[in-house]
């Protein structure tokens, strides 16, 4: 179990301006905390305040084991803003995900509906005809042997939604602990799953501001074998 300090957000930050903030999320870490409680990522926001009354808070979420670009309210106007900016699909998301099986089709859109399904004592999302619309748009940046690079662009924001629609089209993501017909191997390495580039519409007289995060050391071995 990773154990952090109170302040290592410090050095994850990817960005600050007086409404928002933008920090490198590691994997393994949830944004918050469960059922049943546990380590999440906002008992570390205080010490990201910078002299504000209280801590940032989140405006969207990212799976506990994806990493990358998380954006962060710094007070109760900005949070309204960014989540008005997120629900609108006004924010651009870009995606890299290493994945076991190269899509037929090398892009496309991947408009599926998804829907969370209670198994035993546990859950997982699927493709259904009655779940709520799904929209993913993908490319394959590389490729060697069985392995992709994907970019994906998820144009709605459902729970797992990339992860679900690149299994369907036969392009699991190496290390996703629940979708896909994957190895031993493949399952016991961290999920490839990284938010590699967001730009957020922030202000009405500047420019969209744009960050991106370097993808983890977990990933170097499987983007060296892809030749990036």
């Amino acid at each position: 179990m990773v154990t952090y300090a109170a302040d290592f957000l410090l050095d994850r930050l990817l960005y600050r301006d007086g409404l928002m903030l933008i920090i490198d999320k590691p994997a393994g870490l949830p944004v918050h905390a469960g059922p049943s409680g546990g380590d999440n990522l906002e008992n570390y926001f205080d010490a990201l305040r910078f002299g504000l009354p209280r801590p940032p808070a989140l405006a969207h979420r990212l799976d506990r084991d994806t990493s990358g670009c998380l954006v962060l309210g710094r007070h109760p106007k900005a949070l309204r803003k960014l989540h008005r900016l997120f629900s609108e699909g006004r924010i651009d998301k870009t995606y890299w995900a290493i994945t076991r099986g190269i899509p037929e089709k090398l892009s496309g859109t991947i408009d599926q509906p998804l829907k969370k399904q209670t198994r035993g004592n546990g859950w997982r999302v699927e493709i259904a005809d009655d779940g709520q619309r799904a929209v993913t748009t993908y490319r394959v940046i590389a490729r060697a042997d069985d392995m992709a690079l994907i970019e994906a662009k998820p144009k709605t924001g459902r729970t797992h939604q990339i992860r679900v629609h690149l299994n369907a089209i036969g392009a699991p993501i190496i290390g996703d602990p629940q979708y896909g017909d994957q190895t031993s191997d493949d399952r016991a390495q961290p999920m490839m799953l990284h938010a590699r580039k967001i730009i957020v519409p922030i202000s009405k007289n500047k420019d969209p501001v744009m960050v991106e995060a370097t993808p983890p050391a977990a990933m170097a071995t499987a983007l060296e074998k892809l030749g990036r």
